[in-house]
């Protein structure tokens, strides 16, 4: 095959990769009960795919056949082991490829796999990066980044908890009503780390991942639908207006020069209003209920910066008290530095410095960009260059990186 076509047969399984992996290992997952059945049968059947279709060209459906040659591997993998005779009946059951229907109130296998991994047997951090590993199929690197954790800790942290998940017998089954109360936080931070990474990807090969983001949102809708049985916990709602409102901006915020764009910086025009205007009603509902988390004030955050085609209008005033609840309700590093940029511009970068250098943050893209903001303003350069140098030097997202080597040589 000639290379240009060998290469769109390696792209297309790159592609199906990484918008159908959660979707593939978590029916896998159900089907078999095994995480690693289904990771090592999916595996498998990337390798078969990166080996044939630059050869012989993309299936018709390449999720359909990636699907089914993951299945093949399964029962293969099920044959070699002789499991117990239960297993081979299950296994059986793989050639009827009616999907079986699901039952309690969660329809979905990926949400199913979201509530199965989000267990109380695990802790909440090995909950939230399996999840992401499976669900996501984000590598261990990228969720190390959003944890701000070695690679090498992630990895271990992982490991634990699918051993855990082996050793405990945690079944992979619809959580009944009483249990979604207990498991929804963890949901929540899943599905909220899984749209960061989709808004702002940690790895090179792209600015951002809308698949990822988008799957996301479709997960948070369904938790929302689902939420009625528990009482519509508020968080839901301010989770869901958070990334309606962020994904709203999506269209401004990467130029035509592949570079990241600033929130003061973009052409506003370009805002999905239809996505606002459903984020702010949420956001206004959950004022209503009056029972602030950080999901509704992160969302009440976005909704002020979102109020106004002119970024000069902004009430910084309103959004710094925003995160001062924010801080009070959720004590992190993270708060505090982006507490700090809204405190810039409402008592001066002399003041913002300050907080932020006192946070240890040193291994996060965005400390060293918000300080090399401030020192600029404050015509600090030559101090302002080594902290954009320092921005550049721990992201790996493309767009990022561009705007911060554009603003160290300016």
């Amino acid at each position: 095959m000639p290379a240009p076509a060998a290469a769109r047969g390696s792209d297309a399984v790159a592609d199906v990769v990484r918008t159908e992996y959660g979707r593939v290992v978590a029916g896998l997952i159900r089907r078999y009960g095994d995480i690693g059945v289904a990771e090592d049968a999916l595996g498998e059947a990337i390798v078969i795919a990166l080996q044939r279709w630059p050869r012989d060209g993309v299936p018709p459906n390449p999720a359909g056949w990636l699907t089914t040659t993951a299945s093949r591997k399964a029962l293969d993998h099920l044959r070699r082991e002789k499991v117990r005779d239960e297993k081979y009946a299950e296994a059986a059951m793989l050639t009827d490829d009616t999907p079986p229907e699901a039952s309690g109130p969660v329809k979905d296998d990926r949400l199913r796999l979201i509530f199965t991994c989000c267990h109380p047997a695990l802790a909440e951090p090995a909950r939230v990066a399996l999840t992401l590993r499976l669900l996501g199929g984000l590598t261990v690197a990228e969720i190390a980044s959003a944890f701000l954790v070695p690679e090498t800790t992630m990895a271990q942290r992982i490991t634990r908890a699918k051993g855990k998940i082996a050793r405990a017998r945690i079944p992979y089954r619809v959580p009944a009503p009483d249990d979604l109360a207990e498991r929804l936080d963890g949901v929540l931070a899943v599905l909220y780390l899984i749209y960061n990474e989709g808004y702002l990807s940690s790895s090179g090969d792209g600015a951002d991942r809308q698949d990822l983001a988008d799957e996301a949102i479709r997960l948070t809708r369904q938790v929302q639908s689902i939420a009625v049985g528990v009482g519509s916990p508020p968080e839901v709602d301010g989770l869901l207006a958070l990334m309606l409102l962020s994904r709203a901006r999506r269209p401004a915020r990467i130029g035509a020069d592949g570079r990241w764009v600033t929130l003061s910086e973009q052409d506003r025009t370009l805002w999905d209003l239809g996505l606002i205007e459903e984020g702010h009603a949420l956001v206004r509902e959950c004022l209503r209920r009056n029972a602030p988390g950080a999901y509704q004030l992160q969302a009440a955050i976005q909704a002020v910066h979102t109020d106004t085609l002119e970024a000069s209008a902004t009430d910084w005033g309103q959004v710094l008290a925003l995160y001062d609840q924010l801080v009070r309700v959720h004590p992190t590093p993270v708060v505090e530095l982006n507490r700090a940029v809204a405190l810039a511009e409402v008592d001066g970068p002399h003041v913002a410095l300050a907080v932020i250098d006192a946070l240890e943050l040193t291994a996060y893209a965005p400390w060293h960009a918000s300080r090399a903001e401030l020192l600029r303003r404050l015509g600090r350069a030559e101090d302002a260059t080594h902290a954009y140098a320092a921005a550049i030097a721990t992201t790996q997202n493309p767009a990022e990186r561009a705007w911060l080597a554009a603003r160290r040589e300016t």
